[in-house]
Formats: structure tokens, C-alpha cells, sequence
């Protein structure tokens, strides 16, 4: 799903035409955390240079799920990854320390490029490149300024009181984008869309409790603070990043809790078709191989922050063949990973 549900090892792919249209492309390796994205050079982008940068854009990110995977129709990757630019970008301004100072203009600024792009008047790439996935697969505006004010609040809100609080924030940060994926590919069952709901929350809550250390080190803590009263732990003792039994324990009880969430949207990965639910399959999978990852290291995750390793993505891979043997395709299980 597109932002904290697209993180991960595995490589972007766009269709062969999109690539071909920037030469430049060709020799993209690792990120570059000096470029500006939303300072883009003037220059006459047209649709198909749009959707390169697009994907420009995705290979210099590194993500724990599968970004417009090979297991997705060939003509559904430029639109994933057009998605992914637009939320991942502003994610960066929210985040990343070369926006410092400048967070809030930069979101102001995505905004402004949004509402443009919804009237036709697009001018930086990712946008361009959104506005063509718009118009061609008919998505709404809510879930895009859904998502903008949730990066807003992480400009603001650095603590959550309880966990309801916390489902208010994920309803604009994470749900959205579950939302804005099934729209993509067709799919506006009212039912579908709350499955889609939980597997967004609970992929935001695993990357949550994954990077717990490095958001309590910004002063940003989303263990809500009814949890940490009950457990009996203080803000303190998680920004000291040393791990208590009562810390512990916290931890256990948020995975078990984003186990359950990832349990109740699972019946989502029946519900869609084949042009969706292997890719589905691989992010839930993903998702719950996270949690185990953060259960072996006994929920210690100041020692070692807990990842997917190359091992684990190919046992997952594995799983959703098994799963979903009927639409698998074994070419593509060898091009995942190349």
C-alpha cells in the first residue's frame, strides 16, 4: 500500500516506455539524500517523463514491501509508483532533516500542486504523471487530502493519549492509502475497503514499534499513553532507548494487538482478484514477518532494529506461491528479486 505500507527491498518496476523516456534513468543506483523533490528543474515534462521521474524517484527509497512489484499487471506499475511519489514525497518533507525548517512550506506547497493537479493545471512531474492515473483510473481527492493532513500532524502532535486517539491519526495516514490502492484497481466494495482498513493500520502500527527507537530519539512517541500507564513504563524510560521487563512486556502486547488487525483485514486477500492479490498476499505477509522479526529478538528492538532480511523475503514469496498457486507465475518469482 503506498507509503508506510510500501517499505521495503524490493525494486520498483514501470513499463519499458516510461523508462526509455529518461536516459537518465539508466544509471540510478543508490539514493541521493542531497535531491530536492520538490524543487524540480523547469523543463517540458510530458506524461511519459512524468511517470520516469515517478519512478526515478521510488528507486532512490528504500521500503520494507514491494513498490509496483512484477506480480502486478504491467500497466498498473506506472500509477502504483505515481501514488508512491506523491505520499513518499511528503513524507520526506515531514521527516527527513533537509526539510528542517521548511516542513510545513514544503506541505503547503504539495498541496497547492495537489488542488492544481485535480484542475488540470499540473506542473511538477509527480503530478503530472498523478494526474494522468486520476483521470484514467477515476480516484477521489479525499484520501489525497486525507493523507497531506496527517503529515500536517506529525508536524504537531508528538503523543497520543490513548489508543482510539492513535486510530484517529492511521485514519488519515495509513487507511487512505489502503483506500486509494482498491480504487486503482477497481474495487469500491464498502466491505473490501474496511478489510483494507485494518491492513493499512496494523502495517503502520509494525512500522511503528519496528522504529520505536529512532522516533522516541525525535521526540515522537506513538505508544499511546494509556499503554504506557497501564504497563507501568514513563516516557523516560523509552527515550533512554534501554529495554525494562515492563517495556517489554508493552511491546508484546502492541504486537499481539497488530497481529489482530492484520487478522481482521486478512480476508481481503480472497476478496480481490488475481491482478491485486498476490502483491496483496507478499505486504500482509511482509507485515507479519515484521512482527515475528520483533518477537525473536524478544521484543528488544533498542538492541537491534528489527528487519525483513533477504531470507525472509523469499520464504514469504514462497508462502504466497503456496497461497495463491492458481495465479502464481514462476518467471515472476524469478525477476522479483533481480
Amino acid at each position: 500500500m503506498i507509503r508506510q505500507l510500501l517499505r521495503g527491498a524490493a525494486r520498483a518496476a514501470v513499463s519499458a516506455g516510461a523508462a526509455a523516456a529518461n536516459t537518465t534513468l539508466e544509471s540510478r543506483t543508490k539514493a541521493d539524500p542531497s535531491t530536492d523533490w520538490l524543487t524540480v528543474p523547469a523543463a517540458s515534462w510530458t506524461v511519459e517523463s512524468a511517470y520516469a521521474f515517478c519512478e526515478r524517484f521510488a528507486l532512490q527509497h528504500q521500503e520494507n514491501y514491494p513498490v509496483a512489484s512484477r506480480f502486478v499487471p504491467m500497466e498498473m506499475r506506472p500509477h502504483l509508483l505515481a501514488l508512491y511519489a506523491f505520499a513518499r514525497a511528503a513524507d520526506d518533507f515531514a521527516d527527513e532533516p533537509a526539510y528542517a525548517g521548511k516542513r510545513g512550506e514544503a506541505l503547503d506547497t504539495w498541496q497547492t500542486e495537489l488542488d492544481r493537479c485535480f484542475h488540470g493545471e499540473a506542473s511538477h512531474p509527480i503530478f503530472i504523471a498523478l494526474a494522468d492515473t486520476i483521470e484514467k483510473r477515476n480516484l477521489p481527492l479525499p484520501p489525497f487530502d486525507d493523507l497531506l493532513s496527517a503529515f500536517r500532524m506529525d508536524l504537531e502532535v508528538r503523543r497520543y493519549a490513548s489508543f482510539a486517539s492513535l486510530r484517529g491519526y492511521t485514519a488519515r495516514s495509513a487507511e487512505p492509502v489502503g483506500r486509494l490502492l482498491l480504487s486503482l484497481f477497481g474495487y469500491n466494495d464498502p466491505e473490501l475497503v474496511r478489510f483494507a482498513d485494518e491492513i493499512s493500520t496494523a502495517l503502520q502500527l509494525a512500522n511503528f514499534w519496528q522504529d520505536l527507537a529512532s522516533d522516541a530519539a525525535r521526540d515522537h512517541i506513538y505508544i499511546p499513553a494509556e499503554d504506557l500507564h497501564f504497563f507501568g513504563v514513563t516516557e523516560a524510560e523509552v527515550k533512554a532507548l534501554k529495554m525494562t521487563p515492563e517495556l517489554r512486556h508493552l511491546v508484546r502486547f502492541e504486537v499481539a494487538r497488530t497481529r489482530a488487525h492484520f487478522e481482521k483485514g486478512r480476508p481481503l486477500l480472497r476478496r480481490v482478484g488475481p491482478d491485486l492479490r498476490l502483491e496483496l498476499s507478499l505486504i500482509w505477509l511482509l507485515g507479519m514477518t515484521l512482527l515475528d522479526r520483533i518477537e525473536e529478538a524478544d521484543f528488544d528492538i533498542f538492541s537491534h532494529r528489527p528487519t525483513v532480511r533477504r531470507r525472509d523475503q523469499a520464504l514469504v514469496l514462497a508462502r504466497a506461491a503456496k497461497h495463491w498457486a492458481l495465479d502464481f507465475d514462476v518467471k515472476s518469482l524469478r525477476k522479483f528479486f533481480t
